[in-house]
């Protein structure tokens, strides 16, 4: 199989269920189609790959309750494509946090389980595999929750060639560099940073493209190295930070890795003006077990109740559908919520530009598709890349809600990169 070669521009740098689909020819087939492997020819099987268990799992938490909200939804309403009204059924697949399953699970939805159109989402460890699947059988994908340069660089893409079946939404690495850097900006630090980088796909791609991004502006970023992920004893990484007199910490750690390296910098006497991590703390329960010392602790915001935007499905905005999950679970509201519930937006917005349930008909539509969505506005044809579209992006600060309905809030303090999005306070030094 051969990528489509585009002309471009310079590059910027899952009720849980199983099943499905016989693999999809490398030319494509049809959705739904007996003979391109959907079953009923009257149902699309929609597969999807997620982390349910495992130090990812807290990306996944709320995936049930989108995807009981989209079974439900579809009840209702059938897709209706080419004149024709098809039955939806969505099949969850696990990756246990592993990228090798994500990959073998990806591998059981295309050869055992009848799947029409794959969706993935969080992090490079669980998109890039999926979706290489997918190019490689042909099959429309459509991914999020990953930095849109691991998805494009990480699998080979380049300014000549593009990929023919995978399609990718989310924020890229020049986004966060420039939140983060608005954020250290707003308190007052010798703009010396400590990088606390794991070896994977995130740490690689973080630790290439932020030395140079933030130079400019007189940081200096302190980089002893990448890590494994699982890492128990990370004193040699807090040492080299207090060694360099590390103000600000910056980092891309999974959950339970950075609570460790949390307690230990605690009990070690490191103790920055300003933290910002990535993924470890983006969600509360991960944020909850932390403890206390939470409190303060800022990262990215990709999606929350007063991002001001609406569902092209349900109609809800972002507040309603926040409340609708912490009403039905009992739980707070988590970023992944939107994401997920955009990729189903996304996945029937191309099978109804496409007017077919033809396969190529669908990678097609989805390489020019434009929709309005619950995480914002989502354009295929401005880039930055082939393949990608962008979504905003702002930062936020964990505070200790004292008599709150929950332990921590996550006010949003940056919204520099997207004023549309309102800011709720200033960042605070760490106590």
């Amino acid at each position: 199989m051969h990528r489509r070669t585009l002309p471009w521009g310079p590059l910027r740098g899952l009720a849980l269920a199983s099943a499905g689909v016989l693999a999809l020819s490398s030319c494509g087939g049809g959705l739904g189609d007996d003979d391109a492997g959907g079953g009923d020819g009257d149902t699309l099987v929609i597969g999807y790959v997620t982390p349910q268990t495992g130090a990812l799992a807290p990306f996944g938490e709320a995936d049930s309750f989108v995807v009981d909200q989209m079974t439900e939804y579809f009840a209702d309403n059938p897709i209706e494509v080419g004149g024709t009204s098809y039955d939806v059924e969505i099949v969850v697949k696990d990756t246990q946090s592993d990228s090798r399953r994500a990959g073998e699970v990806a591998g059981e939805l295309i050869n055992d389980d009848g799947a029409d159109l794959i969706l993935a989402a969080s992090t490079p460890d669980t998109v890039n595999p999926v979706a290489d699947q997918c190019e490689a059988n042909g099959v429309p994908c459509i991914t999020t929750v990953a930095p849109w340069q691991p998805f494009f660089f990480g699998r080979g893409g380049t300014e000549d060639e593009a990929f023919d079946w995978t399609y990718h939404f989310f924020w890229g690495l020049e986004d966060v560099e420039a939140v983060y850097q608005d954020m250290w900006g707003q308190v007052t630090t010798n703009q010396q940073v400590g990088a606390l980088w794991p070896n994977d796909p995130d740490g690689n791609a973080w630790s290439g493209d932020f030395p140079g991004a933030v130079d400019a502006n007189g940081y200096t970023i302190n980089d002893p190295g990448l890590y494994e992920n699982g890492t128990q004893d990370f004193s040699a990484q807090i040492a080299a930070f207090q060694g360099a007199d590390a103000q600000i910490l910056a980092g891309v750690p999974i959950p339970p890795d950075f609570a460790t390296f949390w307690q230990q910098a605690q009990q070690q006497g490191f103790r920055p003006v300003i933290a910002t991590v990535a993924k470890a703390i983006l969600f509360p329960s991960a944020v909850e077990a932390i403890g206390p010392s939470a409190d303060g602790l800022s990262t990215e915001v990709w999606w929350s109740p007063q991002h001001p935007f609406t569902s092209s499905l349900t109609d809800q905005s972002a507040q309603e559908l926040a409340d609708a999950y912490e009403q039905e679970t009992g739980q707070q509201w988590t970023q992944p919520i939107g994401f997920v519930h955009a990729l189903f937006e996304v996945a029937v917005a191309a099978l109804e530009e496409a007017g077919s349930t033809d396969s190529q008909a669908v990678a097609d539509a989805l390489s020019g598709l434009q929709v309005s969505t619950i995480v914002g506005d989502l354009d295929w044809t401005s880039g930055p890349v082939p393949n990608v579209a962008k979504t905003p992006l702002v930062g936020g600060q964990w505070r200790a809600a004292e008599g709150g309905e929950h332990p921590f809030e996550l006010v949003v303090v940056s919204n520099s990169e997207a004023p549309e999005i309102p800011a709720a306070g200033t960042v605070e030094p760490l106590s």
